[in-house]
Order: structure tokens, then C-alpha cells, then sequence
């Protein structure tokens, strides 16, 4: 048997909370449709803000990348968040009566600022495959929470029901196997602290990810100023 690929190294570590996720009760009510809606209102105004600061992301792999392939795919990515993913998103806030207006006036709450500060930071003061290790998780793990919802009864409620088949879609799948092909990659010599350095980025995406639901179940606010 050979050795392990750092993708699944990462995923090993971070196993655990990828099961948190699975099992936190605002996915488990986007699984059955018993979500309340003004939760369901929480993560789609939260993550039209994230989606802006996830886009710099692939800015900043374009700048980095070693390689024509790379900086091609990373490139085109952002292109589809700035200019497809995010005029969907607020064709889907629509559906749950939120406007573009509302959508861009909204404040960032403490954890999702903490989330992509964290991610701006690797992306400018790490390399290539540190980036990638901090940018893996929220790709790569939204397609595996889909998949695995996708697997129970289509819940009743279709605005649901379609954020699960998105997430599960083969384009979305695609993508996040690229990344996964990427990280091994540029991974693949890395030992000692640099590898444990790329397990304990991909950790803490993973742990941010689980904050983002707890975020949106149970409402945040900023202390008063």
C-alpha cells in the first residue's frame, strides 16, 4: 500500500469536524426541510459576503500559481464567482425575499470576518500550497455535505432541494477534485512541518466551516461600540 496523498491526510484530520458539519442541526434541517426559513435568510445574506472574499482568493492563486494550467483554471473560477455564482446567488436570495439592496447592505458578522480574514492572510503571506490547503475545505466540503444529503429524501421544500443539487452537481464536483489534484501536487514534497503546516490549514478552513453553520443557526451580532 502506498503512502498517503496529503488530500487524504488533510481529510483524515479533519474528519471529525467534516461529521460536526454533517450532523449540526442547520444542515441536518436543509436534509429534512425543517430549517426555518430567517436561518436559512442568515447564511444566504452571510455567504453572498464571504463569496466576495473567497473571489480574492483565486485572484491571489492566479498571481501565485507556477504553472500556464493553473493560472488558467484559477482564473476562470474567478471569473464564474464575480461575474455567474454571485448573480445566482442573488437570484436564489430573491426566492426567500431578499433584494440585492439588502444583500449589499448587510454586515459581516464576527465569524465570517475571522473566516476570510484568515483566508486573505495564508493567501498573501503563505505560498501556493498553502493557499490551496486553506482554500480546499470550503470547496471541497460543500460537494461532500451535498453529496452525502443527497443521499436521503429530497426534502419538501424546493429553494432546498436545489441548494442541495447544486452543491452536489457534477461541475461543482469537478472543481473540487481539481483543487484536490492541485493540493497533491503541490504537496507532494512536502515534509515534516511544511506537510504538518498544510493538515493544520486545511483543519482550521474545516473548523471555520463549522463555525459558519453554528454562525448561522444561531445569529450574531458585534458588541456595542
Amino acid at each position: 500500500m502506498g503512502a498517503m496523498s496529503i488530500t487524504d491526510e488533510q481529510f483524515a484530520a479533519a474528519k471529525p469536524i467534516w461529521d460536526a458539519q454533517l450532523a449540526h442541526p442547520f444542515v441536518r434541517g436543509i436534509a429534512d426541510g425543517s430549517l426555518e426559513i430567517e436561518r436559512f435568510k442568515r447564511w444566504v445574506l452571510q455567504d453572498y459576503l464571504y463569496l466576495k472574499d473567497f473571489a480574492r482568493l483565486f485572484a491571489w492563486a492566479v498571481a501565485k500559481a507556477d504553472r500556464l494550467e493553473s493560472m488558467s483554471w484559477y482564473a476562470t473560477v474567478l471569473n464564474l464567482t464575480l461575474n455567474t455564482e454571485m448573480a445566482l446567488h442573488r437570484a436564489y436570495a430573491e426566492r426567500f425575499g431578499i433584494s440585492a439592496a439588502e444583500l449589499e447592505r448587510q454586515e459581516m458578522w464576527p465569524t465570517n470576518r475571522a473566516y476570510t480574514d484568515f483566508l486573505i492572510r495564508t493567501a498573501a503571506d503563505g505560498d501556493r500550497a498553502d493557499l490551496a490547503a486553506a482554500l480546499l475545505p470550503c470547496a471541497w466540503g460543500y460537494v461532500y455535505i451535498a453529496q452525502e444529503l443527497k443521499r436521503g429524501n429530497p426534502p419538501q421544500d424546493q429553494r432546498y432541494a436545489d441548494w442541495i443539487s447544486q452543491y452536489a452537481s457534477p461541475e461543482f464536483a469537478e472543481a473540487a477534485e481539481w483543487l484536490k489534484d492541485e493540493m497533491n501536487r503541490l504537496g507532494a514534497s512536502a515534509a515534516g512541518e511544511k506537510r504538518q503546516r498544510l493538515i493544520d490549514l486545511f483543519v482550521l478552513s474545516s473548523r471555520y466551516e463549522w463555525r459558519f453553520w453554528e454562525m448561522c443557526w444561531q445569529g450574531e451580532h458585534w458588541a456595542p461600540q
